[in-house]
């Protein structure tokens, strides 16, 4: 897989309380990835742009929250998150210290 792939189908990582908790005890990170994007080229992806070996990835489908602005319907935008565990003794830095 080339790199302009790889970066079209990691949009970015996701950043919650869950998440953090996720990759301290589970070894899980998640992603923000591509709608495209199938669970093979998630764990392609993940390897080649971190150095990292996959263990499994989980994909899901997040619906967007329909909300009011100022008395008109709107809704916001779907997205696609990957769950991806690692295989022990394997880390992805995002704070990137040395």
């Amino acid at each position: 897989m080339n790199q302009e792939r790889m970066h079209q189908i990691l949009i970015a990582p996701h950043v919650s309380e869950k998440g953090a908790l996720l990759a301290d005890s589970s070894n899980q990170h998640v992603f923000k990835v591509l709608s495209t994007a199938t669970k093979l080229e998630v764990k392609h992806a993940v390897e080649g742009m971190f150095k990292v070996k996959v263990d499994k990835v989980r994909i899901l489908n997040v619906k967007g929250k329909t909300k009011r602005f100022s008395g008109r319907l709107g809704k916001r935008s779907d997205m696609r998150k990957a769950y991806v565990t690692l295989m022990p003794d394997n880390d992805i830095d995002f704070a990137g210290a040395n």
